[in-house]
């Protein structure tokens, strides 16, 4: 999906389809995941965990918003059921 150089961390978001949730690596390392159901045009996003040694660094927000994006660009309707990212949606609007 995607990938970005921040300073000297490069960070890159993929959909594991498979797995039904959103992957988060930071410079090659898994950091993050969001698990999700995806039923017709609904994504329930349930879950987030950043991986502690990538805390308090903004990558939350940064997968949570990677994966918005990517339900914006394929018309999905996002329902957060996890308590970060209904948080996150409320407080970035758009």
């Amino acid at each position: 999906m995607t990938s970005v150089a921040d300073g000297e961390q490069a960070f890159h978001v993929v959909d594991n389809r498979d797995a039904s949730r959103y992957e988060l690596t930071v410079n090659g390392v898994e950091a993050g995941f969001i698990d999700y159901v995806l039923t017709n045009d609904v994504m329930v996003m349930s879950y987030i965990e950043i991986d502690p040694a990538f805390g308090r660094r903004g990558f939350g927000g940064r997968l949570t918003q990677e994966a918005l994006d990517d339900c914006r660009a394929r018309g999905l309707t996002v329902v957060p059921t996890c308590p970060f990212i209904a948080d996150y949606v409320r407080t970035h609007p758009g």
